[in-house]
Parts: C-alpha cells; structure tokens; sequence
C-alpha cells in the first residue's frame, strides 16, 4: 500500500511512522527542502520528533502533486489555517475511489467551518463517501515510543470506516468507529480551548479542585455546542470527547495546556508563540468557538473568558474571578 501523507508536523510524522511500521510505503509532503532530505538521507525529521529514527519506507517529498498521485490512502494532517489553500491544489490529483483520512482539528476562523465542513465544500461530491477524520487522546511522542493508544475514527460511511479501521490498527494502537462526526470534530477542536484555560489554572497554581471544575464544566460547554449543530451527546463521553479533553488538559506534552500556563505565570502570547516550534491550534480555534458561539447563541463562558484573555488581553487573574463569580441560575448550576 501507497500512503500520501500531507503534512510533516510532530503528529503527522508520528502516524506516518506507525504506518510505516505497519509496512505501507510512506511519503510525507513537506514545504521544507532541509526537512525532506533529512527524512530523505538520514530517517530523521529535523524539526518535529528529531529524536526519533524514522522507517526506510517512509519518505519525504516538496512535491505535492506527486506526493498526491497515484496513491491508496490520503492521510492529511496540515493546521487547519492552510487546509483549504492545500486541498484547493490538490483536489484534481486524488486517485479516483480511495480513502481520505484527515487527523486535522480545529474550527476555520472567519469561515467558522469544520474540518468535514472544508473537505466538502472543495472537494467533489465523489469523494465524499471516502471520508474519514481521526481524532482522540494520542500525544504524538507517545504513538512513536510505541505505547498503548485508542483513537476515533469518524465516518457517515460504515464501509470507509471500517477500511481505515483495519490499516490503521497496530498491536499499540486501537480505532473506534463513530458515525457522529460533527460531535468528534467539536470535541477534538473545542477540547485545545479548554486546555488553554487548564493551563491557566496551573500557572496560577490555583490546584487540583480547580482544575477538575474546569475540565467538567469544559466539557459541558462543548457537549452543549455540538448538540446544538446536531451532534450526538453520548460522543463527547467517549475517546474524541472526554478521553482527549482529559488528556489535553492534563498532560505535559500538551503544547496548549503550555500556552495557558505561561499565560497564567505571567508572559504575553506574542512572546510564547514565537518560543514554540508547534502550533497552538486553541489559539485560533477559540477565535471560531467564540463566535460561534454567539453566533448559534449557545452560552460557552469558559471559551468566552480564553477568548478575552487571548484577544482583548484580558489578565488570567480576572478571567479566574469572572467565571467564579458568574451567575448560578444562567450556568445553569441550580438543577
């Protein structure tokens, strides 16, 4: 099996290695020439992961078309700020009937589109029933070292869903089908939201009962949007739901909990993204979910106050005072 994959991140390069541990041939998309020949002459993706020795059979491409053509599966996994400029270039390319993965999460901002919503709108109606969107906790350092990870893959076709089932399961790493995929791509977007303001709680060192209500009432915030835009409830218990906001939230490697918590010790988000080598997809991702939000008239006060505090320079210390001081009865706490 031929696998294109676009994008040369920490998680792509991660998905890649593991199906190039499967044995499927891989060649990565990159717009980089020094990262193509390091993956190229010496296994090594110099930017994302360097530690890791990649497999022979996986290997590096500044082409995309050539990355794109002649292909069995499509793994696409760029920011989702570029997805659309990227499958605009590409949409005469893709080989006629294969399947289409994307492991991309994030809300559009202006737009205020899903990552589905994206595909479908730029690529012809054909190729949507080949459609299929993974998300779930999987910290991209962890898949590469090989430890036990489940994941989602979404799908409104069954039989798309079960092919990308089946080349994606390894002996560490586990898939689960849903056909909700409104309700997976709101949790695996929304979740780097909440994760920002978690890593608020913990520059602040305001502690574990904090943090915990945050996580709970994040959770209820984003259950409560993606009901509302005709997603199943019962998803945002499950691995793309509170399985990746958990994670997110808590984790160290999570390079959004690491925003908020240098915004809640005190630095300015100009000066920690221009320290990160990754990108903080929260940052742009609460832009689209506060105005979402407002535009579906859905109460979201946590996605609200990281939205003030990200865009209208808002101090964590106010936001913190703001959301315990809110009002029970419109929380909605009094039930």
């Amino acid at each position: 099996m031929k696998i294109g994959l676009i994008g040369s991140g920490s998680f792509g390069t991660a998905l890649g290695s593991l199906l190039a541990d499967k044995g499927y041939n891989i060649q990565v998309w990159t717009r980089s020439l020094e990262q193509a020949k390091g993956i190229n002459e010496e296994h090594r993706n110099i930017k994302h992961l360097s530690h890791l020795s990649l497999p022979q059979n996986l290997t590096a491409s500044t082409d995309l078309e050539e990355v794109v053509r002649r292909k069995d599966l499509l793994l696409s996994a760029p920011p989702s700020h570029v997805l659309a400029e990227i499958l605009e270039k590409i949409k005469n390319f893709i080989p006629e009937n294969i399947p289409i993965v994307s492991a991309t999460k994030g809300i559009e901002n202006d737009t205020l589109r899903l990552v589905s919503d994206i595909f479908e709108e730029i690529l012809p109606e054909r190729f949507h029933p080949n459609l299929s969107f993974l998300s779930g906790p999987s910290f991209a350092k962890e898949i590469v070292e090989k430890v036990p990870t489940a994941v989602t893959i979404a799908s409104k076709n069954q039989f798309t869903a079960k092919k990308v089932q089946e080349i994606f399961s390894f002996k560490y790493f586990r898939t689960y089908w849903t056909p909700d995929v409104v309700g997976m791509e709101i949790g695996g977007a929304l979740k780097n939201v909440i994760a920002i303001a978690s890593g608020v709680c913990d520059g602040l060192k305001l502690g574990h009962n904090a943090r915990a209500a945050l996580i709970t009432r994040g959770l209820n915030e984003m259950t409560r949007l993606g009901v509302k835009m005709g997603a199943d409830s019962m998803t945002f218990l499950g691995l793309a739901g509170l399985g990746d906001l958990v994670l997110t939230c808590t984790g160290d490697l999570s390079r959004n909990r690491t925003v908020g918590m240098k915004l809640g010790q005190g630095k300015k988000l100009k000066e920690i993204l221009s320290e990160m080598n990754e990108v903080a997809e929260g940052v742009k991702t609460t832009k689209s979910a506060y105005q979402l939000s407002k535009k579906l008239q859905v109460d979201m006060p946590i996605t609200e106050e990281v939205y003030k505090m990200l865009y209208e320079d808002k101090s964590p210390q106010e936001v913190v005072k703001d959301l315990m001081s809110r009002d029970l009865k419109k929380e909605g706490l009094y039930h």
